[in-house]
């Protein structure tokens, strides 16, 4: 009886891969085995055509999965070839299961979870049917391996003797194994709550697909094993997926799906004149302004050219942009919507990330086999071909602030510890925020300043801006207007979608919403996006080429000169090439021309001006961002040292403040100034004071 229910399963599933599935399996046979090696069934599919096997398969996975594939092997082929170890392979199931959320009833079903790869160990061979042979008599006995303890022969078939054994690897069969540890998504979670992770164990096709930082849909039967040693086992059990299908869900843009109705929609938008100005009020609409940080992030999104010679070097084309302003200006909410728009990006906060948190932790645990020290991804690596979005920069410290140094411009990490040598790559973009020293700008000084970050983490950034809030009365109506507007929007949206009496239509909403629409649609222009790097290696034409050498060329002229400070250094000209091809990419353009040039040179022109013009001689000055001091200030510290210097040797108890102040006043600094050089040479530990009042040189 239960023979002719098994055969009649069979056939009902022969059916319907005739009804549904008879392309992708003539298509599976003509790449079997090399490849591919599966076939993947839509349980939207088995459930149209039968909803009581749909059914069978979450409650009874393992036995139906038998049945699916004999029935796969019994399928009639057009072409000669046998199907004998082809997978059948559920996807897409029809609802999701939270990690957090599995419980005692889920034991041997199918489940269905979403989250992000934390860790994957390297892919293994693992027997599945081992053939021992007697080493007395030669005798084969073959031993499939179940999950769990390794299986030895208790006596031999032949001679019957117990042993001794060896493996055969010839006659032995193997797959190839992986162990993935999924964790949940921090969007879902409550306060308090830490994210959750589940471990998955995949095998044969599925292995060596995905890397940690993928956001993936796993479905899987969940399985249980018991805690404790073999001596005192525990009543409570561990629980672990073995893996039958792993979707990645948030691709890189390189990989992203683009259909031909999209592509054609991408190529009509690319043709619009107005597709800059599209692009920025597609950025954020909720903001309101900051129309040239808007395009900036824009152009990061597309960026550059990433650029191999000849000679096996790379040249980066990631931009990376900082943005420092005032409290309230909506900073970190430019950075949360890039972080939606980009695939693979990671969004922290400086104050709660460590150096080994953003680039790579070692860590010493029992995932694999046995305890063995791994690396665990950062922030910067998991970033890998995305944004990496860090809020707060300012409030790093110093140290693990050097540690992004070299992330940012060799995009790779190098980590030795714990006897690992590695080179990971973070081949991301960084947007950054941070505040001023004060919290707020302070127009009377300096904005260079006013920036608490090191020189050299500053110098890395292609883009600067400084975002002021300045009371003015019609931007400020404006703004207001705006905000209201979109909490407006908001209100009526969730008062619609959360109330049961609402008499508000969809009509209304969208009536309203207008504003904080964005032009294009968010999933089109991931998709723009992901074509554009994916088809378009802009290269330059003359004029642009031109464009961009005169600029600094004319720029680099105003240094010449014993007293001039140098306005503007290499590492800036290449941030220009990078903006002007990623300017030629947002038109989907295979040249760069000389519209692209002169739209980033007005782009890094306000820029620099933003902060590295020197307040006292009103000049630009690389060195304010490059070096973290201007040359007037290099040239009053050498002045205040010289002083201190030749008046500590007229006075026995050093040189006196006042006559050292003095002497500055005459050499054309304000006291207040040389006061301030005084302090900071101090806090530096150039100079002390041996007596009240008096200055010595360390």
């Amino acid at each position: 009886m239960a023979r002719a229910e098994n055969a009649d399963v069979i056939d009902r599933f022969e059916e319907f891969y005739r009804d549904y599935y008879r392309n992708e399996i003539g298509e599976l046979a003509q790449k079997y085995p090399n490849e591919q090696r599966s076939l993947y069934v839509n349980w939207s599919d088995l459930y149209r055509y039968d909803p009581d096997l749909a059914d069978d398969v979450v409650a009874q996975p393992e036995q139906m999965r038998d049945y699916a594939e004999e029935a796969l092997r019994l399928y009639d082929l057009p072409v000669d070839v046998k199907l004998g170890g082809a997978h059948v392979r559920i996807v897409n199931l029809g609802e999701t299961t939270e990690i957090r959320g599995i419980r005692s009833r889920h034991h041997s079903r199918l489940i269905s979870v979403q989250g992000m790869i934390r860790k994957a160990t390297s892919v293994r061979p693992k027997i599945e049917e081992a053939a021992f042979e007697c080493q007395r008599c030669g005798t084969l006995t073959r031993i499939p391996q179940a999950a769990g303890d390794f299986q030895e022969p208790h006596e031999c078939q032949g001679c019957e003797r117990q042993g001794p054994f060896q493996i055969n690897f010839d006659q032995s069969e193997f797959v190839d194994s992986q162990k993935l540890r999924v964790q949940e998504s921090p969007e879902g979670l409550s306060g308090g709550e830490t994210p959750e992770s589940i471990d998955v164990h995949i095998e044969d096709d599925l292995t060596g697909q995905v890397t940690p930082g993928d956001h993936v849909r796993v479905t899987g039967v969940l399985h249980l094993e018991q805690q404790g040693s073999e001596r005192e086992k525990s009543p409570v059990f561990d629980i672990y997926m073995n893996g039958w299908s792993v979707q990645v869900e948030d691709e890189e843009f390189e990989e992203m799906e683009i259909t031909d109705e999209d592509k054609k929609d991408i190529v009509e938008l690319s043709n619009d004149p107005d597709i800059y100005e599209k692009m920025v009020g597609s950025m954020a609409p909720s903001i309101y302004g900051y129309e040239q940080e808007k395009l900036a992030i824009m152009l990061q999104l597309f960026s550059g050219v990433t650029k191999h010679l000849p000679d096996g070097s790379r040249l980066r084309g990631d931009l990376h942009v900082l943005l420092i302003g005032d409290p309230g200006t909506g900073k970190s909410m430019l950075l949360q919507y890039v972080r939606n728009l980009a695939p693979r990006s990671v969004y922290t906060s400086g104050k709660g990330s460590s150096a080994a948190g953003l680039t790579a932790a070692a860590v010493r645990d029992d995932f694999g086999e046995g305890q063995q020290w791994s690396l665990e991804a950062g922030a910067l690596v998991l970033a890998d071909r995305g944004i990496a979005a860090v809020d707060e920069l300012d409030k790093m410290r110093s140290e693990d602030q050097s540690a992004m140094h070299q992330a940012l411009e060799q995009q790779e990490i190098s980590v030795s510890k714990a006897g690992i040598n590695a080179t990971l790559k973070s081949r991301c973009s960084l947007l950054g925020a941070a505040n001023p020293i004060h919290g707020r700008f302070d127009e009377y000084e300096a904005m260079a300043e006013q920036i608490d970050l090191d020189p050299p983490l500053i110098s890395r950034f292609d883009l600067i801006f400084t975002v002021t809030d300045q009371p003015d009365e019609e931007e400020d109506r404006r703004l207001a207007e705006h905000i209201i507007e979109t909490n407006y929007t908001g209100e009526l949206n969730t008062h619609r979608t959360e109330t049961t009496t609402s008499n508000v239509t969809k009509a209304e909403v969208e009536n309203v919403s207008e504003d904080v629409e964005p032009v294009i649609d968010t999933e089109l222009l991931r998709k723009y996006v992901a074509y554009a790097k994916r088809n378009c290696f802009p290269t330059m034409n003359e004029e642009a080429k031109t464009a961009i050498r005169d600029f600094y060329v004319d720029l680099r002229l105003e240094g010449q000169g014993e007293d001039n400070a140098i306005p503007i250094t290499a590492r800036k000209l290449e941030g220009l090439v990078r903006l002007a091809e990623a300017s030629a990419r947002v038109r989907l353009s295979d040249t760069v021309e000389k519209d692209d040039a002169e739209r980033v040179i007005e782009i890094v022109q306000s820029s620099l001006e933003d902060v590295g013009i020197d307040p006292e001689t009103g000049e630009l000055d690389a060195d304010i961002v490059e070096a973290g001091t201007s040359k007037s200030q290099r040239d009053r510290i050498k002045n205040m040292k010289g002083i201190i210097r030749e008046l500590q040797d007229e006075y026995d108890e050093g040189a006196p403040i006042e006559e050292v102040l003095d002497r500055a006043e005459e050499a054309g600094t304000e006291r207040s100034k040389a006061d301030h050089e005084i302090q900071k040479l101090k806090d530096k530990g150039d100079i002390y004071e041996p007596t009240n009042d008096h200055l010595r040189i360390v």
